[in-house]
């Protein structure tokens, strides 16, 4: 028998899906086609599922939310289309990314006319808390993203710098996300609240867990190579662990991987990462982000949209082993 969660997201995706068909319309052919590409390549619609399932946890089940979901997936596909330019990305999800396929050029244009269809959406919901939160959350976005770029091969970022960075870049848009459904919803300012700092938390972990698979992953389940975030010279959590309790040989040989776009170093550094338990403190710091968000919910009324919340947040770390 199909689990209620289950059969719950399948009708919430159909009408999601709908939505989507109906707003991605354009009067330039390729807008259309890279923006299609994109957004059918294969993503969860994990954050447009989590504002669905915040507002029908609150009864509400109306288009309204179904069109702010649209706006968020739309918001959400700008940032991948964009970040796969910056990081000339040629593989997403198993698929060659929208920049390696149609150029950089279309890739980015039509990033920024996903945002601006986004905004359009929000216009005609006419909620102006929708406006205030969505315009904050793609600014943190952008500064997040740009502070990832000034930290590419910093070796001396620190745990602390590393959640703030993640915080604004990916968990951002969770917690908008979650808040937008209790608004819409007409929850009150706690309830919004508290559905904001699940967002963040569910957010952070997910981010974590993204970092840990790039070490630690099966390439036919991330839809990437593994080792691209130290080709890539960026710095994430299991490789700050690293640095901070590996010994003077084990940090030479990381900093040796990192200026040397170290894909070739790839299995020494996750070997170190193995022996000082990187990959396992890095696990450990995204459960207790995720007990966090169940905690940020508990006193939400039962319902069987509840109990998608928290399988919601409990899947994410599924993910790992």
């Amino acid at each position: 028998m199909m689990k209620v969660s289950t059969t719950i997201t399948n009708e919430l995706l159909v009408r999601l899906n709908d939505e989507i068909a109906t707003q991605l319309v354009s009067q330039v052919p390729l807008v259309g086609e890279v923006a299609r590409y994109t957004i059918g390549g294969g993503g969860k619609r994990l954050r447009p599922i989590l504002l669905l399932l915040t507002a029908g946890s609150l009864g509400y089940e109306d288009r309204r939310a179904v069109q702010l979901a649209t706006a968020i997936e739309f918001v959400h596909t700008a940032t991948l289309l964009h970040d796969d330019v910056v990081d000339n990305s040629a593989v997403r999800r198993g698929m060659r990314t929208a920049n390696e396929r149609f150029g950089n050029a279309a890739a980015v244009l039509v990033g920024d006319f996903l945002y601006s269809r986004a905004f359009q959406i929000m216009v005609d919901v006419g909620e102006i808390r929708v406006f205030r939160i969505m315009a904050d959350a793609t600014n943190d976005i952008s500064e997040g993203e740009v502070l990832q770029l000034s930290n590419v091969k910093n070796v001396d970022l620190t745990v602390d710098s590393y959640f703030e960075m993640i915080r604004a870049k990916t968990a951002r848009l969770f917690e908008a996300a979650a808040m937008l459904g209790g608004i819409v919803a007409g929850g009150g300012q706690e309830v919004i609240s508290n559905f904001g700092k699940y967002g963040v938390h569910l957010g952070t972990a997910f981010q974590i867990v993204d970092d840990i698979l790039d070490y630690d992953g099966d390439e036919g389940d991330i839809g990437k190579k593994l080792g691209d975030d130290l080709a890539e010279g960026k710095i994430t959590l299991p490789m700050i662990h690293a640095l901070e309790h590996g010994s003077s040989e084990d940090i030479a040989k990381i900093q040796t991987a990192i200026f040397a776009d170290g894909t070739p170093d790839l299995d020494s550094v996750i070997d170190i990462f193995r022996r000082l338990e990187s990959l396992g403190y890095s696990r450990q710091l995204a459960k207790l982000e995720i007990n966090s968000a169940e905690h940020s919910i508990a006193s939400l009324p039962q319902s069987s949209y509840k109990e998608c919340l928290i399988e919601l947040a409990e899947n994410s770390l599924s993910r790992i082993k």
